[in-house]
């Protein structure tokens, strides 16, 4: 048995294995020792098949069996003796020539391996990141108060149809009628919406449904038949309205304030003034906080100056999802890809360096966390904590999910040690200036 490195760059290595019979031999009579003693073959008793009989059954594939494990135990030791740490798994090199796989030949075997970069970095006050402050003006104040009060509107009856409205709308063509469709304005075509714009009770115009609802589905419910039917309708009906209903915010009253904000927290516009600017701070804050980290994550990496072997990883990320990605598509996210794995490196560098360990009580508050902001994506607020505890167990027991859920708080807390190293240089922007920064 031979075994060479040859040190491509200091990213790369590629090891040649070279495998003589009797490398194999001892190995590959074993295995077809095992095939013998448990081949069921009509006519022999198990365990007495004739060697020559399995051989020519089984040789292919003990053949294999005993060259793959050698090469397998030959390759994990020589990461071991070399000391290499490799990124995702060795590669057949590009240069492999096709063995014969036949019993008594020689084999030789070429692996490419990637190797993780050496990081050494310090991060001190003299690192200086800025975090954003955004300013609630009277304009974002105002702005927040009239979504508020549209989030709790409804539909009254309108005079005629706006933008934001709906109508229901009795549609004939020929002896079919539909009576009583409800037209949501906003999902009528652009092409066709004009004809809609404007319209009272008793008004009737003809339009081509194929172009006013051009998704077949909505167009079947409309018409109240089955998709496969719409084929055999003509495309031209007749719409007469019969009434317009205009959306109309809520009002500022005490019964708003309480579905708003719970009863009794908010009783005078003041308060609600308040209110509303606390809901912007909050957003913006949530914004800003998203940037810092953002920024953070940049700069340390550029600092760390992370080089990785980048031809090895999009052939490793293709042979490893060729099923699912083309090499194209590989290429094209492949720069997504290098800017987050880079991030990877870098936090598993600090985590070592800042001595961080994630806890089972990290893990388990953070599950909480995301049940809790899921059960909000679904207007649910105040979730009792039995359910939130139950939650967050059905989550980390999602092999996938507990993932998502390591990686964030990993994440959490190498950010949460470099806001305490750095200088993060407040500077107050305008909401307008703060959407135009890349």
């Amino acid at each position: 048995m031979e075994i060479s490195k040859k040190q491509i760059d200091d990213l790369n290595v590629e090891m040649t294995l070279t495998l003589k019979a009797e490398d194999y031999a001892d190995l590959e009579k074993k295995r077809l020792s095992a095939y013998r003693k448990n081949a069921d073959i009509k006519g022999f008793r198990k365990g007495m098949v004739p060697m020559q009989l399995v051989q020519r059954l089984y040789g292919d594939q003990a053949l294999y069996e005993a060259v793959n494990r050698i090469v397998s135990e030959q390759l994990d030791k020589f990461i071991k003796d070399n000391e290499l740490h490799i990124l995702g798994e060795p590669l057949a090199s590009e240069s492999q020539k096709e063995n014969s796989w036949k019993s008594g030949d020689d084999f030789e075997f070429k692996f490419d391996m990637g190797l993780s970069p050496k990081l050494d970095f310090e991060i001190g006050k003299e690192d200086k990141v800025p975090a954003y402050w955004i300013e609630v003006t009277d304009e974002a104040k105002q702005q927040m108060k009239e979504n508020l009060l549209k989030q709790y509107g409804g539909f009254e009856e309108g005079e005629s149809a706006g933008e934001e409205d709906y109508v229901i709308a009795d549609l004939t063509q020929g002896d079919r009628k539909v009576e009583g469709a409800y037209i949501t304005l906003r999902n009528v075509a652009e092409d066709a919406r004009s004809l809609f714009l404007g319209t009272k009770p008793g008004d009737s115009f003809d339009v081509d449904v194929t172009l006013a609802f051009e998704n077949e589905t909505d167009r079947a419910a409309l018409l109240k038949v089955k998709k496969e039917e719409l084929s055999g309708l003509e495309p031209l009906w007749n719409v007469k309205i019969v009434n317009v209903k205009t959306f109309v915010p809520a009002v500022e009253s005490q019964e708003t304030y309480d579905k708003i904000f719970g009863e009794g927290v908010v009783k005078t516009a003041e308060e609600f003034d308040a209110k509303a600017a606390e809901r912007v701070a909050a957003n913006y804050k949530q914004e800003t906080d998203w940037r810092l980290s953002r920024d953070i994550r940049a700069y340390v990496v550029e600092k760390a100056a992370v080089q990785v072997p980048e031809e090895f990883l999009k052939r490793w990320l293709y042979e490893n999802n060729k099923e699912k990605f083309s090499r194209e598509q590989v290429d094209s996210e492949f720069a997504a890809f290098l800017e987050d794995f880079r991030w990877q490196l870098v936090r598993g560098y600090l985590m070592d360096k800042y001595g961080l360990k994630i806890e089972e009580a990290d893990m388990h508050e953070a599950a909480k966390a995301y049940a809790a902001y899921q059960y909000a994506m679904y207007g649910m607020g105040n979730v009792p904590e039995q359910l939130l505890e139950s939650a967050a167990q059905q989550i980390l027991s999602d092999e996938r999910q507990m993932r998502n859920i390591e990686e964030n708080v990993e994440n959490e807390k190498v950010l949460a040690a470099l806001k305490e190293k750095m200088t993060l240089s407040k500077k107050k922007i305008t909401e307008e200036k703060f959407r135009k920064l890349k």
